[in-house]
């Protein structure tokens, strides 16, 4: 029971004081313009998209221009 006692008054006592020894640094003052736009997630994925459609569309008038007139 002791043994128990003591680990959870460690363990609640350590997570305590984290934030008290641990601290960040300051962020470094913004100087002037960063250079460039910044590439998110969105802009990845309609990107995605209009080349995988590009290619299936590609691929479907590649297709139907290969075949003879027989085939249509």
């Amino acid at each position: 029971m002791k043994k128990t006692l003591f680990l959870v008054s460690f363990s609640v006592l350590s997570l305590i004081s984290i934030p008290l020894v641990v601290k960040a640094d300051d962020p470094p003052p913004l100087g002037g313009d960063p250079g460039g736009t910044p590439i998110d997630g969105v802009s990845l994925l309609v990107a995605a998209g209009v080349s995988y459609g590009a290619k299936k569309l590609y691929n479907k008038r590649k297709k139907t221009d290969s075949q003879t007139p027989e085939e249509k």
